[in-house]
């Protein structure tokens, strides 16, 4: 059994990590974990675990490194290693025949490019990391993933499996969300468009990372993104054209700390398992000095806590088809129905005969189909619809759904209403979401 044993902890901006190896580089222990905004919380619990589940090894010391890696070095009296060089050093021990390693995590992206140094060794020759943005990121996928309603292993299988890839922008979460909402107005499917966010994450990586610097194989791609099928599908179809100079390492997601564990191993000092009572006392200090507030109300609310006036109307003893018109407006973030009534309409009068108030979630056609179902129940029976106009971003393709007769950019119809309301009205105010 070889007992010196050293350990990694690499703490970033969304999770935590940490490797145990060994005198022979085995990896001994290794474990992922998310911060969730606690990170002297979970690298506390991390060392607890590694100290019960190793404790009859013998450890010889911690090395950190990571953004939130100085800190909690500092805390524990042991040496903190910038994460460029640890991600380079994981890389020289088990790929030494790589020249470039991307490292793509929750919140950050990082570009090192590295040559040969002579027995076996790497020299980092440039290196580049992302803005405070987090824009071409794990967390941008992340919330991409869940806006359209899928898990995030769902969505990498789908990116993989996509035939056409659409451009969307990489560089700004907004921008990249305009895009989507545009391709989902247009019909194109949801495998296509999250093919199209994944090579928007290695665009951005080129053009705003990157920029310029040479770009060589064999690449070695890790962080928790290189999990993604439809990112690595990005970088060979991007970066690099053979199959076998893409190289995804078994220990993918701990790189960084895998190296900081090589980097103590070849370091002459030796501290043994430190002791984890300061980092306990800073926690203690830290909740003791936090003042919490009632949390926000959420800016999202469910459909049904949002109070309705539905104004029904019948024509008692008439079995006539009512005479209506229907409205429908399409857009980003949710999608508006109603029913007027025809005949009032034409003598200058707005009867609302039925509406509704969906969120669109990323699937136009549905909201529409759902919206439809309500106007049934809430209006008048029977109906004669006489006519369908279309508006908002997804007007276009709502109105070839339900085969309308009219359609308008929604600057018309905001006007049309509001004149028809207030016909000396000059100056009219519009926010959706």
């Amino acid at each position: 059994m070889h007992t010196d044993i050293h350990v990694g902890l690499d703490v970033g901006s969304g999770t935590a990590k940490a490797v145990a190896l060994d005198d022979q580089d085995n990896v001994c222990f290794s474990t992922y974990r998310p911060t969730k905004g606690r990170p002297l919380s979970m690298a506390l619990e991390i060392l607890q675990d590694l100290q019960e589940k190793l404790s009859a090894q013998s450890i010889t010391g911690l090395t950190c490194t990571g953004t939130g890696g100085k800190r909690i070095a500092s805390l524990l009296d042991v040496d903190f290693v910038n994460e460029i060089i640890c991600h380079a050093k994981g890389v020289e021990k088990f790929f030494p025949q790589a020249r470039t390693i991307i490292d793509i995590g929750g919140e950050d992206a990082k570009l090192i490019v590295v040559r040969p140094a002579g027995d076996g060794r790497l020299t980092i020759r440039d290196f580049a990391l992302n803005t405070v943005c987090a824009a071409g990121t794990g967390a941008f996928l992340e919330q991409q993933a869940a806006r359209l309603g899928y898990d995030i292993h769902t969505f990498s299988r789908l990116a993989e499996q996509a035939t056409n890839v659409p451009t969307i922008a990489g560089r700004c979460t907004v921008f990249a969300k305009s895009d989507m909402i545009h391709l989902q107005q247009n019909g194109v499917q949801d495998d296509e468009i999250i093919a199209g966010l994944c090579f928007a994450i290695v665009r951005n990586l080129k053009t705003n990372i990157a920029k310029g610097k040479e770009i060589v194989a064999p690449l070695v791609f890790q962080g928790g993104v290189a999990a993604n099928l439809g990112v690595r599908r990005a970088i060979l179809e991007l970066l690099v054209n053979d199959p076998q100079e893409l190289i995804v390492p078994e220990h993918y997601k701990v790189m960084g700390a895998v190296g900081a564990a090589l980097q103590g191993l070849q370091s002459d000092r030796r501290t043994g398992f430190p002791d984890l009572a300061p980092l306990n006392q800073a926690l203690h200090r830290q909740a003791s000095d936090t003042r919490r507030l009632q949390p926000l109300v959420p800016l999202e609310t469910q459909k049904k806590d949002i109070p309705t006036h539905i104004e029904r109307s019948r024509t008692p003893g008439s079995p006539a088809a009512r005479p209506v018109v229907l409205g429908i407006d399409v857009g980003s973030v949710t999608t508006k129905m109603v029913l007027l009534d025809a005949r009032a309409a034409r003598e200058g009068e707005l009867q609302v005969l039925a509406k509704t108030y969906l969120s669109t979630s990323g699937r136009p056609l549905q909201a529409v189909a759902a919206g439809l179902e309500e106007l049934q129940d809430q209006g008048p029976t029977p109906m004669e619809v006489l006519a369908v106009g279309s508006t908002g971003s997804g007007r276009a393709l709502c109105s070839a759904y339900v085969g309308g007769d009219v359609v308008r950019n929604e600057i018309s119809a905001q006007a049309a209403a509001a004149t028809w309301l207030a016909p000396d009205v000059d100056t009219i105010f519009e926010i959706g979401g």
